[in-house]
């Protein structure tokens, strides 16, 4: 009989003690306690396993739990003999970022010290020993949500000490999802302050703490050491590039087919290695993700159910904020490209706006990106650093970025639906109204960035907009924008899949008082130009007739915008103004 799937359980003994579905990665302490590293940084990317793993490791190390050997009996563990002895033998700190979220410092502070306070009294039973018969006692009354950033920052250091005097064995650390506090802090705008805190806290936990015997992190991303680590130098990182622990986070394959197996689901294997595999750690290929396979295990159908698990704020704000060439080629990515990027896996959070390539070290760590290849770079401005071949990394990610862009039209759905209809309808009248209520919303919107101008919006907003005509249209035609053809390169182009529709060229340009009485001399400038440079070369190359390419110029002003257009063959019998 098939085990249970508890979908969100992350306790490792309810797990066990209920017999639900676990894949056994208890092999990760042996591993994790030999290589003797004094501080560890995991990444991964979310709904991987972490928590349920930290979890696992505080069973096995901690003196709370001492005595559940029971837990460990049926795993590969156990068939360590002089590990069974390490079971419940130290202190450990086990505390957890996961919910430390909000939109402002302040919340974000209470939160970290309301989880300080709640391991403080786990530990009240200390107060009564004769460790605290100096100041031990009155720092312990200082721990409150409003204690000052010094008590706060020494708060774990002091801990450990406490633990050690009152156990005699230094201290095991465990911080789960350190990083989610701080991605809040970026996305709402408070990165210096909480840096400058969590610095000092990580400091005085993990680097000068004499009573520290081994601290474990995990999170998402790898921020960079200047950031929050400076001067720890004793941390090791694994990210997801790193061969250490390849196989402990997320399903191999055999794991997989093993589980589809014991559910009757083995004829599901082609389609649920479309859906699910596709991540890669360090050298170990064909990683699925667990919590996509567990939910397939128990719905027993395909859906985006890790998609469904995350907002996914972060990526959607940068993409938006991203200048266009990023717009190009999250495009690229969405019709099954690869893109070679060079990569330095340290994100600066506070330097994201600034340096748009920081996007694509994200969407890896974060998993919506696989690594399909590597490539050395001889240029001596690589720094050393590799080219990596990027993808999204499975089809769930894909419908992912689907459901992000239809999220962003979301508030003017009808318009916009209408505007596209209008497109395929060759309506000019309609277009014309119906994209001009949308750029009443759209302009600001698409215009995200740090520093927006009036010069921007259009081409923030057409290429938002090429990346909505993808998501509905992509059935009908092959869409591009900034691409080569004929003697330049057009904005939009629109190839259609298909015998009976036609081409399409789009080109937008923004109103030049200084040359330009107003939107009709714009709009004009803008056709010319797509019969100047030739913009149709790429159709009139796939045999596409010159009466089935329609040609429509895009003139801006502000929020204002104009339409106008036609089939090549309709210019052909008279010259443009």
């Amino acid at each position: 009989m098939a085990r249970t799937v508890a979908i969100g359980e992350q306790d490792f003994s309810k797990i066990i003690t209920y017999n639900s579905l676990y894949v056994d990665k208890s092999g990760f302490i042996k591993e994790w306690w030999d290589n003797r590293d004094t501080v560890t940084l995991i990444t991964r990317p979310r709904r991987f396993g972490k928590t349920l793993t930290m979890s696992m490791v505080d069973y096995f190390f901690s003196i709370k739990h001492a005595g559940r050997s029971d837990l460990f009996e049926n795993c590969n563990i156990w068939k360590e003999k002089e590990y069974r002895k390490l079971q419940g033998t130290y202190p450990v700190i086990f505390l957890s970022f996961a919910n430390v979220k909000g939109g402002s410092f302040r919340t974000i502070r209470k939160k970290i010290c309301q989880l300080i306070v709640d391991l403080y009294e786990e530990y009240q039973y200390l107060i009564g020993d004769a460790v605290f018969r100096n100041r031990g006692a009155a720092y312990f009354e200082r721990i409150s949500v409003d204690m000052d950033d010094a008590d706060l920052e020494i708060s774990l250091n002091q801990l450990s000490r406490y633990l050690y005097r009152y156990y005699g064995k230094n201290v095991i650390i465990l911080l789960d999802e350190y990083d989610t506090p701080m991605q809040e802090a970026y996305v709402h705008g408070y990165w210096d302050e909480l840096a400058n805190l969590i610095r000092g806290l990580f400091h005085s936990a993990f680097k000068t703490n004499p009573y520290l015997e081994r601290a474990l992190m995990t999170g998402i991303t790898r921020i960079s050491k200047e950031s929050i680590f400076s001067d720890l130098n004793n941390l090791e990182v694994v990210s997801a590039t790193s061969c250490k622990y390849k196989t402990v986070f997320g399903f191999t394959e055999q794991e997989v087919f093993e589980a589809l197996r014991e559910y009757g689901l083995q004829d599901q294997a082609g389609e649920v290695r479309k859906w699910y595999d596709g991540f890669r750690f360090g050298d170990c290929t064909n990683i699925y993700n667990p919590w996509s396979i567990t939910k397939f295990l128990e719905e027993k159908k395909f859906a985006p159910y890790w998609a469904n698990t995350s907002s996914n704020a972060l990526v959607g704000k940068l993409i938006l904020d991203g200048n266009n060439e990023i717009k190009m080629m999250v495009e690229d990515l969405i019709r099954g490209r690869s893109l070679v990027i060079q990569i330095d896996e340290q994100l600066v959070f506070d330097q994201l706006d600034q340096n748009p390539d920081a996007i694509w070290s994200l969407l890896l760590a974060s998993g919506y990106l696989k690594i399909a290849g590597l490539h050395a770079l001889d240029d001596d401005r690589s720094m050393g650093l590799l080219a990596y071949e990027l993808m999204l990394t499975n089809f769930e990610v894909y419908l992912t970025f689907r459901k992000m862009i239809q999220a962003w039209f979301a508030a003017y759905k009808q318009s916009y639906h209408g505007f596209i209809k209008a497109v395929l309808a060759n309506n000019l009248e309609s277009m014309n109204i119906l994209l001009n209520k949308i750029m009443q919303y759209v302009v600001s919107f698409f215009d995200a960035g740090t520093k927006p101008s009036e010069d921007t919006q259009p081409e923030r907003f057409y290429h938002g907009l090429v990346l909505g005509l993808m998501v509905d249209l992509e059935n009908r035609y092959i869409i591009t924008s900034n691409r080569e053809s004929g003697y330049g390169r057009y904005d939009v182009l629109l190839e259609p899949r298909n015998d009976v529709d036609d081409g399409i060229i789009l080109e937008f340009k923004v109103n030049d008082p200084k040359k330009e009485k107003g939107l009709e001399d714009t709009v004009q400038s803008a056709i010319r130009q797509i019969l100047d440079k030739k913009y149709a070369a790429v159709l009139e190359a796939r045999g596409i007739k010159r009466n089935h390419i329609r040609i429509y110029g895009f003139a801006f002003s502000g929020k204002e915008v104009m339409i106008d257009g036609g089939t090549i063959s309709a210019y052909e019998s008279f010259t443009l103004p």
